[in-house]
């Protein structure tokens, strides 16, 4: 059975009537982030209004500039014609008898009106015309075809966020608490080669190098290993001796690599998002540390909170753009439950552009990620050897290991397990 418009089709409509001024369809299309609008007569569609029949209000017509081609092509003068343009009324500039489809059309009978019309809407009317929906280009796209991808856990959501990665993280009051919590922990326990597993943009690898340990970072996402070598170029030499930066399969690396590293760290919710081998993953690094003393670090998100406490909400933060400071990003990651018992959670990412006047979306992905909780990680170090783990609770840029774990309170379980 074919798809329906009515299957995919947004029932809730944004449009303006004949009468709205075109200041007043410039603020819809810019705060909901689309291109065009229907216009309507009582609840009649009678035409349709987009970003290009206003922009092409300011230029001239070919017959205006055959008679006059000095005055039209004043480009300084068509930009005096801005609120001229805007006062006026959408019918001024609408496209008449705008192409519709129905609820029952065919999905991808709409896809074709909408590439041999060169549009990317298309109001949705009922037998009398009236408008009751819209189906966009995106609609269709995510119908049939995202839901044919499968999820790619690691590369593809981790080189996406990399762009943005280091705007998110603020890093020198994050490591600020962090380290000397670390420090204190591999010193009392003589810990001097770490591995540290999803490292990221190689902030924790190469702070930990600065205090004389000997780390090697292991990153699955290309993009994220090249931000890391790049700071790692600008180390001075010394430290460069105590930190490397392998890109890779993770357990083909640690498999394949030297047996005498005393630990492991996994920050920044690292071990979850492993979704289809953490179990694996634990074992072969469990068998790798070579210590009889050997330790694990896990920071981990305290999934009990996110739920019940934030309403799957993680964080919300806003950093400077890096090229001008005048324009900020903002990022939203929040979380989506497992349908059933034993399933994966989704981690969504949505990330915001301010140009200085206004927000835009920018960007939305999302990962598959591992629902890890403190009895789950307790029981699969006790069964790779790891008898003794201590639980903490830990609040974003907060210490590791000062506080009890509270899941109602922290956003973090922080897990340091040991070997004997």
């Amino acid at each position: 059975m074919f798809m329906k418009v009515a299957d995919i089709m947004s029932s809730e409509v944004d449009f303006v009537t004949t009468d709205t001024n075109v200041i007043e369809v410039c603020r819809l299309i810019f705060g909901r982030g689309i291109n065009g609008v229907p216009v309507c007569k009582d609840k009649k569609v009678v035409g349709f209004i987009t970003e290009r029949d206003i922009l092409a209000k300011f230029y001239p017509s070919m017959q205006d500039y055959v008679e006059d081609p000095v005055h039209m092509g004043d480009f300084e003068g068509m930009e005096g014609k801005i609120s001229e343009i805007l006062s006026l009324k959408a019918e001024k500039l609408m496209t008449k008898n705008p192409t519709t489809v129905t609820p029952v059309t065919p999905v991808l009978k709409a896809q074709s009106l909408m590439f041999l019309r060169k549009v990317g809407r298309l109001p949705v009317i009922n037998e009398k015309g009236n408008l009751v929906g819209i189906i966009s280009n995106g609609d269709i796209f995510r119908t049939v075809v995202g839901k044919k991808i499968p999820y790619v856990e690691d590369e593809e959501y981790h080189d996406w966020l990399s762009r943005h990665y280091d705007l998110i993280v603020s890093w020198e009051e994050r490591l600020g608490h962090e380290i000397p919590d670390l420090i204190s922990l591999f010193n009392k326990n003589k810990i001097k080669k770490i591995w540290d597993v999803g490292s990221g943009t190689g902030e924790h690898a190469i702070s930990l190098a600065r205090k004389g340990f000997h780390v090697v970072g292991l990153e699955r996402s290309s993009l994220m290993f090249q931000s890391s070598k790049s700071k790692w170029d600008k180390l001075p030499e010394e430290v460069k001796k105590r930190v490397e930066f392998i890109h890779g399969n993770y357990i083909d690396i640690i498999q394949n690599g030297p047996t005498d590293f005393e630990a492991a760290i996994f920050m920044g919710n690292a071990f979850p998002h492993n979704p289809s081998d953490y179990k694996k993953l634990l074992e072969v690094i469990s068998k790798n540390l070579s210590s009889r003393n050997a330790i694990m670090v896990f920071q981990i998100v305290n999934y009990e909170k996110v739920f019940k406490t934030n309403k799957r909400l993680q964080d919300f933060n806003i950093g400077k753009a890096k090229l001008n400071k005048d324009n900020e990003y903002a990022f939203l990651e929040f979380y989506d439950p497992a349908k059933e018992s034993g399933e994966l959670l989704t981690l969504n990412m949505a990330i915001f552009a301010f140009n200085g006047k206004r927000w835009m979306p920018r960007a939305f992905n999302n990962t598959p990620i591992a629902n890890i909780d403190k009895n789950n990680i307790s029981s699969l170090l006790n069964k790779n050897g790891f008898k003794k783990a201590s639980v903490f609770g830990g609040m974003l840029l907060g210490s590791l290991f000062k506080d009890p774990f509270d899941p109602v309170k922290n956003d973090w379980l922080n897990v340091v397990a040991r070997r004997s």
